[in-house]
């Protein structure tokens, strides 16, 4: 699926705009771990949205004008939170404070990241941890990175030896979806060795593509959630769905991520 594309003039290959695309994310990563560390007091859901806009807006000065640089037809997906397909062409899905209420409560969940998006087909992404300096890479047909080093899926085929995690529903989810991710929780309470419940998702995506845990389920999502682990876990042999089963895309309503060896396990817990 790589390709070699116009950037600023230049004809550069997607593993030359990967590297160039993980130099803007990690260039962001200072701001945040410079704001890191107290805890921020909100009183009010106006006060917290505003300190997670700040955080986003102090990341998206260096991240977006790079990003721009490197792809300038490429569209910006304004909201992070937007699920659903993209139209035609070239896009950015970014968030540049994944995990931002961690962030603001000085839990050291979180990240930087950033998927270029082609024909609605995620081609490479980014996700960087500026506490660690972690940065974890995928370029589609190219396999998935930390570091350099290459990321490979577990080898777990039982998934009652599986460590598996959740995120939970959106504010003002609605209702049913709520209930569904309570109800799955519990199935796999019953199924798997350990059940782990936290935001963001693309941390936990990430783990999977690491190995570390073996299966990743959501219901409904943002493509900024989703598609960076997405093409992570892809990339490292993983395999990809919606809860039942079937090929995911950013317009399904739920979504699934595991090692091999337990996706028709994990699917079947998730059908319960």
């Amino acid at each position: 699926m790589s390709e070699t594309l116009q950037v600023s003039g230049a004809a550069v290959s997607d593993a030359e705009l990967l590297d160039e695309t993980a130099l803007a994310v990690r260039a962001a990563g200072p701001v945040l771990r410079e704001r890191f560390g107290e805890v921020v007091r909100h009183r009010t859901r106006e006060e917290l949205m505003s300190a997670l806009a700040a955080n986003d807006d102090a990341a998206l000065a260096i991240l977006r004008p790079r990003l721009t640089r490197l792809r300038p037809d490429a569209g910006w997906v304004e909201d992070e939170l937007d699920g659903g397909a993209l139209p035609p062409g070239e896009w950015w899905v970014v968030d540049p404070a994944e995990g931002n209420v961690n962030h603001l409560h000085a839990l050291p969940e979180w990240a930087v990241t950033a998927t270029l998006v082609r024909e609605n087909q995620p081609v490479l992404t980014v996700v960087h941890l500026p506490l660690t300096g972690e940065t974890y890479t995928a370029l589609a047909g190219a396999g998935a990175h930390l570091d350099g080093r290459p990321l490979r899926v577990s080898a777990t085929a039982d998934l009652g030896l599986g460590i598996v995690a959740t995120s939970q529903a959106r504010p003002e989810e609605d209702e049913q979806v709520v209930r569904r991710v309570g109800s799955s929780i519990t199935s796999m309470l019953f199924d798997a060795l350990v059940v782990r419940t936290a935001v963001p998702a693309t941390l936990h995506l990430v783990d999977v593509a690491a190995g570390r845990t073996d299966v990743f389920w959501q219901f409904a999502g943002a493509r900024a959630d989703l598609l960076p682990g997405a093409l992570l876990v892809t990339e490292a042999g993983g395999r990809i769905s919606d809860a039942e089963g079937r090929p995911w895309t950013p317009r399904s309503e739920s979504f699934l991520a595991a090692a091999p060896g337990v996706h028709a396990q994990a699917v079947a817990t998730l059908s319960r």
